[in-house]
């Protein structure tokens, strides 16, 4: 399978960014981090800048990206078009939360409330990124359990590691942050290792002589391999 850069560019920098916007409002909500103006404006520009990025190259591997507007108004459904709602849903969450973070100095009260449904919004957009290819029966390797869990720890493990470099860049490097980088990837190698065991061991639901017709005629040995 040679798939297209922009779709590897897309679910890299979206998974990255989602997964950093997400860390980043959930530590200084929860006190962790303080809502220092330089982290923030870091951080958040360099998540804001991936998802943006990712979008954008999303519409590069269609035919027609100027009808790129038209997957909105299949939503109920599209998880491709859930996904391109949900990204772009993020950024009203995302300016909210931007906003009591680098002006009014601190996520408290209701920019608390925004940075908790702008880390759902992430992870709901990530969700459905997972799911674009996880509902495809026709590819057994995509169609497993295991795809959506993937997306998820893989945004988890990046976000955490472009979180830790920022926090130590300014000098906010806590246990938690470092523990989170653990997690993701101990996490994102037990989920990941799980898929690969999952698909090498569940059989496909075809079988050479199902594919050919001619199992009544007893077993069927391949010449070549398709």
């Amino acid at each position: 399978m040679h798939p297209a850069f922009s779709v590897i560019f897309f679910t890299v920098f979206s998974g990255v960014g989602h997964g950093l916007l997400a860390l980043m409002g959930l530590f200084v909500a929860l006190g962790v981090l303080p809502a220092a103006k330089w982290l923030g404006v870091v951080g958040l520009g360099l998540g804001f800048a991936a998802v943006s990025a990712g979008l954008l190259s999303s519409t590069w591997h269609l035919g027609h990206p100027e009808r790129a507007w038209r997957a909105f108004s299949q939503w109920w459904t599209s998880w491709l078009s859930r996904e391109g709602i949900l990204a772009t849903a993020t950024y009203v969450p995302l300016v909210l939360t931007a906003w009591g973070w680098l002006v009014e100095g601190s996520l408290e009260g209701p920019f608390g409330v925004f940075a908790c449904i702008l880390i759902l919004f992430c992870l709901l957009t990530v969700h459905s990124t997972g799911m674009i290819y996880a509902t495809l029966r026709t590819i057994r390797a995509w169609h497993d359990r295991m795809t959506v869990p993937g997306y998820l720890c893989f945004a988890l493990l990046n976000g955490a590691l472009w979180f830790h470099a920022i926090s130590q860049m300014f000098g906010y490097q806590t246990p938690e942050i470092a523990l989170a980088a653990i997690i993701g990837l101990f996490l994102t190698f037990y989920i990941k290792r799980k898929y690969w065991r999952s698909i090498d061991t569940i059989p496909g639901p075809a079988t050479p002589e199902s594919a050919t017709g001619l199992g009544d005629m007893g077993r069927v040995r391949l010449l070549e391999p398709p």
